[in-house]
């Protein structure tokens, strides 16, 4: 079975994680440790919180490193949530520097009458990188479910995969570009769509530890 390595910085529900993976046929390891980064199939970067106290809790444990290395080697790579935002060089909800993996910044919605923020419950994705192997197998503008008051704004759109429209604001809910991708909704808690997204990736290591 693909071992995937489920970081872990103290940001976050890992377990749910982990049984969406499970589910989708991998085997996650909830780890901190470098050497077991490296040595896995594929790294999952999940999150939930603010973004200074995850860069701060990620550098503190040296994890800044593997998780760049574990992207640059070509395994595949997928962040949830607030482990889309912290792979931008900055947020507006801090101020410490992100990891400036995808150029661009995090924002925060800007408020408008009628609309919520943060940005909670169920809404749907459009495509804008409709091939991409993530969307396999599901059907247009799925519903998924997102909880988050800042957004990703890549310098580079054609790394953007999906938007999201709340109130007047369409805004990135994923990122893609080759074997990194990044969500900002929670595909573990989206449902029978979301077990789909994580069936989807799994697939994508199954074939990269084939070849």
């Amino acid at each position: 079975m693909a071992t995937i390595a489920v970081v872990d910085y103290d940001m976050g529900n890992l377990h749910s994680v982990c049984k969406g993976l499970e589910k989708a046929g991998a085997t996650p390891r909830i780890t901190d440790s470098p050497k077991v980064i490296e040595q896995a199939d594929a790294v999952v970067l999940p999150g939930v919180g603010a973004f200074d106290p995850a860069v701060q809790h990620l550098r503190s444990r040296s994890l800044e490193e593997p998780i760049k290395n574990a992207i640059a080697s070509g395994k595949p790579f997928l962040g949830i949530c607030l482990g889309l935002q912290i792979l931008f060089e900055s947020s507006e909800e801090g101020s410490e520097p992100g990891l400036g993996i995808i150029k661009g910044k995090v924002k925060r919605f800007l408020p408008e009458p009628n609309i919520t923020i943060p940005h909670m419950g169920w809404n749907q994705l459009e495509y804008t990188q409709p091939k991409n192997l993530l969307w396999e197998h599901l059907p247009p503008q799925p519903w998924v479910y997102f909880v988050h008051s800042y957004y990703v704004d890549p310098t580079d759109k054609s790394d953007q995969a999906a938007i999201v429209t709340h109130g007047n604001q369409s805004i990135t809910a994923a990122v893609a570009r080759d074997n990194l991708m990044a969500v900002q909704f929670h595909p573990e808690k989206s449902s029978n769509i979301g077990l789909q997204i994580l069936s989807n990736f799994v697939s994508q290591v199954w074939m990269k530890v084939a070849a």
